[in-house]
């Protein structure tokens, strides 16, 4: 088998970062994201959330080889907002929408306990 164990593809080796980002020299306002022991879940989740605000000229991810965990993001900005502040900026957003689904669901959660107590089985 050619897959790395499985604890490879999400514990960082020692003296890894988790990102690193560089500037892309080609394109203006532009930057290359690298984000190590990650997948397609957090590449297209920021994707979606940098392509949604009005800033961003592109957005895209990828990831370099299959057996490596690891994905490449591309952000290119118009300007008024650098490419490490989109990401940031996503980032938050996407942290408070995961906090709202939380208190949305436990409310329901807690409301189906409720009346889940109130029903009399005959």
């Amino acid at each position: 088998m050619n897959a790395p164990d499985r604890f490879e593809l999400f514990l960082l080796d020692e003296g890894q970062k988790k990102i690193t980002w560089v500037p892309e020299t080609r394109v203006p306002n532009a930057a290359l994201f690298t984000l190590n022991k990650e997948d397609h879940t957090l590449g297209n989740l920021l994707r979606h959330y940098l392509i949604k605000s009005p800033n961003i000229l592109f957005a895209a991810y990828k990831t370099p080889h299959p057996l490596f965990a690891s994905i490449e993001l591309r952000v290119q900005t118009d300007g008024e907002l650098s490419p490490k502040d989109a990401v940031i900026k996503a980032c938050a957003d996407i942290v408070q929408d995961l906090q709202r689904l939380d208190q949305e669901f436990t409310k329901e959660w807690e409301l189906k306990k409720i009346a889940g107590e109130g029903r009399m089985d005959l």
